[in-house]
């Protein structure tokens, strides 16, 4: 059910991090708008959407325009010529985080994160892990030098918000604010409620 090409195309990983709902919510978020979605999504992802959600993966599946297995090097988006805005990594594990900053990539996730970052597209990874030691740090510094965002989901509470899901949409709100496609979900410091 891909819609048609002259949409602009967003890459969304899922990784086996705790926080598979980012993942999940943001499809459910990029539906409705001129944005034609590619997920790929770890194995250990579709284990963390069981444990941490009543969604089955093939739920996810069908929120997604394109769906890339994993373990599928040759897929579109693990190729540069693929025009893509860029991707977000939503929950993005320590583990994928390493590969990408090393460039040794074992999974469709992680290629088409080096792929975006070696095209000098936007990269937004929503790092899960605390604490932090120096190791994951500097990964992340690292990461930073090349280009990624790392945007950990960490609640807007000038927001007010009431609801977990009130957190996710603010949050995913703000990340897809770094690609300009604005939600209609953020509350933005010194303006009233979306």
């Amino acid at each position: 059910m891909s819609r048609s090409s002259q949409h602009p195309r967003l890459i969304v990983g899922i990784s086996g991090a705790s926080g598979a709902i980012y993942g999940a919510r943001l499809l459910e978020i990029l539906a409705p708008m001129p944005v034609e979605t590619h997920l790929v999504m770890s194995r250990s992802a579709e284990m963390t959407l069981a444990l941490e959600t009543d969604l089955k993966a093939a739920d996810l599946r069908a929120r997604a325009d394109v769906v890339h297995a994993v373990g599928d090097l040759a897929a579109p988006i693990s190729s540069g010529s693929f025009q893509t805005l860029g991707m977000v990594v939503a929950p993005c594990s320590i583990r994928s985080m390493a590969e990408i900053a090393t460039g040794v990539t074992t999974t469709l996730l992680t290629r088409a994160a080096d792929v975006v970052l070696k095209e000098r597209r936007r990269l937004v990874l929503m790092v899960r892990e605390t604490p932090l030691h120096s190791g994951h740090l500097q990964t992340m510094a690292a990461l930073s030098q090349m280009g990624a965002v790392i945007a950990p989901p960490v609640p807007a509470f000038y927001a007010k918000p009431q609801t977990i899901a009130e957190m996710v949409d603010q949050t995913l709100g703000r990340v897809l604010d770094l690609f300009g496609l604005d939600t209609g979900t953020v509350r933005r410091w010194g303006e009233g409620k979306p």
